[in-house]
């Protein structure tokens, strides 16, 4: 059982972040929130966080660390695990040093040399072991001594600080055996990581097939020994695509749903937006006129949902309420991330499915419902309906 608060946004430094968070924590906890994804909580480069330089300053642009502190002391006291954002592929130089590049960490703690960074972004070390985040030096993880000395933060972050769960920035970047290691080190309760690669595509559409994209993530999760989940970008995918009358994309050639919550949906961790997709960045946003269906979808169905802070908070009491409900329905009817699901119609304007035995649910213009009078309606909106038993 459990749903991730994804609780920021790409603008949430400019507002006084754990001050505000803080007080929302009742009510988070209230609403049957597990774990809350924070934004990176370490000294950064810029304000967003993404790019971390004093690892062990917790003074930034969300708030003090006097104040992450009370947030986090609040969370323990409501049961409501936190969540470290872990940006370990990349970190800014303080000091220019190989090729006159900002490739030394000096006079900070973890003050590495230029073997810290890779060769392929003009460090000393070995060839990155994944993709570059280019512009900015990446750590080699194949180094030993990096490796010790991220442990020993994560540790600190885990056992000193508090936080109890970790999300894995820009997984891409580096080999899931050192995500496997470090989580060994750490020993956080859960981890997520974010493996996001495009979706295959031909010209302009979204291709029916994914399963090349979520073998992916699913490789990612086997090479991190399973102990991680990942943030299941193939759903999101097709589901933005399936809620504007292609329905039919939500059933995978074998009858089963087409992302990783369709092949291992208790590594699946869904959701319909974050703070890169959506918000103000809007890299890759779910129709902001559908995304009740898509919270209808996740809500019910296997997997381990996330819900985005703007959706809960910022788009209007209605759809807090409704996502409130869903939550609701899902807790109350036991549905879990291992729930069995039967997929009862995708055709291009309507979608249903039975989860569990005990819900099920439609979505888009299409008329369904039931058979049975051991149903009831348990909620409805627009384009969507969820019965229960």
């Amino acid at each position: 059982m459990g749903y991730l608060s994804n609780a920021f946004n790409w603008e949430s430094h400019k507002h006084d972040w754990w001050r505000n968070l803080e007080r929302k924590v009742p009510e988070i906890a209230k609403s049957g929130f597990t774990s809350v994804w924070l934004p990176p909580a370490t000294h950064s480069f810029s304000s967003e966080g993404y790019l971390p330089q004093n690892l062990y300053s917790l003074n930034s642009s969300y708030g003090s660390e006097q104040l992450l502190k009370t947030l986090l002391q609040k969370m323990k006291l409501y049961k409501v695990r936190a969540m470290a954002d872990i940006v370990i592929n990349h970190r800014i130089g303080t000091t220019q040093g190989h090729g006159g590049r900002f490739n030394r960490y000096d006079g900070v703690p973890l003050a590495w040399d230029e073997h810290a960074v890779t060769s392929c972004t003009g460090g000393l070390g070995n060839q990155s072991t994944g993709d570059n985040f280019n512009g900015v030096p990446n750590i080699d993880h194949s180094q030993q001594f990096v490796r010790k000395d991220i442990t020993g933060w994560l540790q600190w972050l885990r056992n000193s600080v508090g936080f109890q769960d970790f999300r894995f920035d820009f997984a891409r970047g580096y080999s899931a055996k050192y995500v496997k290691e470090y989580i060994e080190g750490a020993k956080p309760i859960f981890c997520v990581g974010e493996y996001w690669d495009s979706c295959n595509y031909h010209g302009h559409g979204l291709d029916y097939n994914q399963d090349s994209h979520r073998q992916r993530i699913i490789n990612w999760i086997d090479g991190t020994g399973q102990l991680s989940t990942a943030f299941d970008f193939t759903t999101k995918g097709i589901l933005q695509e399936a809620v504007k009358g292609q329905f039919w994309r939500l059933r995978d050639p074998q009858g089963n749903p087409p992302g990783v919550m369709g092949w291992w949906p208790s590594r699946a961790v869904t959701f319909i937006d974050n703070h890169d997709t959506g918000s103000t960045q809007a890299h890759w946003p779910f129709p902001s006129n559908h995304i009740m269906e898509g919270y209808a979808y996740i809500l019910t169905h296997p997997g381990m949902p996330t819900v985005f802070y703007d959706h809960f908070y910022d788009w209007g009491n209605s759809i807090h309420d409704q996502i409130v409900k869903l939550m609701a329905i899902r807790k109350g009817q036991d549905i879990h991330s291992r729930s069995s699901i039967r997929i009862m119609e995708a055709q291009p304007n309507l979608y249903s499915a039975i989860i569990g035995e005990k819900v099920c649910m439609k979505i888009g213009d299409g008329s369904w419902c039931p058979s049975g009078r051991e149903w009831t309606l348990a909620t409805c909106g627009h384009r969507y309906a969820v019965w229960q038993k």
